[in-house]
């Protein structure tokens, strides 16, 4: 039987293809999303950072009072620094993560949780001690405007920063107080890194959310930042401490030499809930920035893989 052609052609379904997330956007998007997250959440920092050097002072920090002294934009001091940070801190501490465990996942087939915070400790301490020289900047340049006039070093900017301690301190100085600044960036990469990746998948199967969503991103990212906030402030306001310092006038020696010893030093001299001393702000710091950056990161790939 014959059966005459159409004369309108039939119509094919065309579905786009979606790309794939490259390591090269991987790495891309994890940079970028520490950075916008940053800028948002740099005040909090700023806050935290001179509370807690307050307290080493012995002084009470006041809010009102900075604000009438040096305006309240003194709250982004040291913004160029924290965003260079996040270019080489976000970047290759979430992106050495996924590339290490999607590799590790390669090989195995499977990814738990044990893996996950080996690989998170492993990342975070990479970028860290990658990232030293940066994080000392925003020590300094979030502070100084806290210390007594006649010890202000009163740096103009991240260029004056950085050229400055080379040439009066050595470049030694940018990584002195690394110690604790790794060891705090590997139980950051355990506790938000590795934390949010296991608490995703904890809440796909718990509330039945989608994985990679919106509300799965946040509830997980909120998890990650409450607890890793709680553990890692003694080494944040260890490492805030032995960046700040200066030698003694008489004898040339640092107060602060390592993480235990400045942990114990000021647990004996001024209690151990001083190391906790501008927790708000650094919980909103931490908390502010996993979720922001984990949101924008995730969106900016649903951005690339469907259109």
């Amino acid at each position: 039987m014959y059966i005459p052609s159409s004369p309108y052609p039939m119509a094919t379904s065309s579905v786009p293809q979606k790309r794939t997330i490259t390591p090269a956007v991987t790495f891309a998007t994890s940079g970028l999303g520490g950075c916008l997250a940053w800028t948002v959440i740099h005040p909090a920092n700023t806050l935290a950072v001179r509370i807690n050097l307050a307290a080493m002072q012995g002084k009470v920090f006041s809010l009102s009072g900075m604000v009438k002294e040096f305006g309240i934009l003194s709250v982004y001091d040291g913004l160029p620094a924290g965003v260079l940070r996040q270019v080489i801190y976000a970047t290759a501490r979430f992106g050495l993560f996924e590339t290490f465990r999607d590799k590790l996942h390669e090989i195995r087939g499977h990814t738990d949780f044990a893996a996950r915070v080996g690989l998170g400790a492993i990342s975070g301490g990479m970028a860290a001690y990658m990232s030293c020289p940066m994080e000392v900047a925003v020590v300094r340049m979030s502070n100084d405007v806290n210390l007594p006039v006649n010890e202000r070093r009163n740096y103009k900017n991240v260029y004056d920063t950085v050229s400055r301690i080379t040439k009066e301190e050595g470049v030694a100085a940018f990584w002195r107080g690394s110690n604790p600044f790794v060891q705090r960036a590997m139980l950051v990469g355990v506790f938000q890194v590795a934390f949010y990746d296991q608490f995703k998948d904890i809440y796909v199967r718990l509330a039945n959310q989608e994985k990679n969503s919106i509300p799965n991103v946040f509830c997980a990212a909120m998890t990650s930042g409450i607890i890793y906030s709680l553990a890692t402030m003694p080494l944040e306001a260890s490492k805030n401490r032995m960046a700040s310092q200066k030698p003694d006038v008489t004898t040339g020696k640092y107060k602060y030499t390592g993480t235990l010893q400045t942990i114990r030093t000021v647990t004996a001299q001024e209690g151990f809930r001083t190391l906790y001393k501008g927790f708000l702000p650094y919980y909103i710091r931490c908390g502010g920035h996993t979720v922001g950056m984990f949101i924008i990161i995730q969106k900016i790939r649903d951005i690339y893989v469907n259109h």
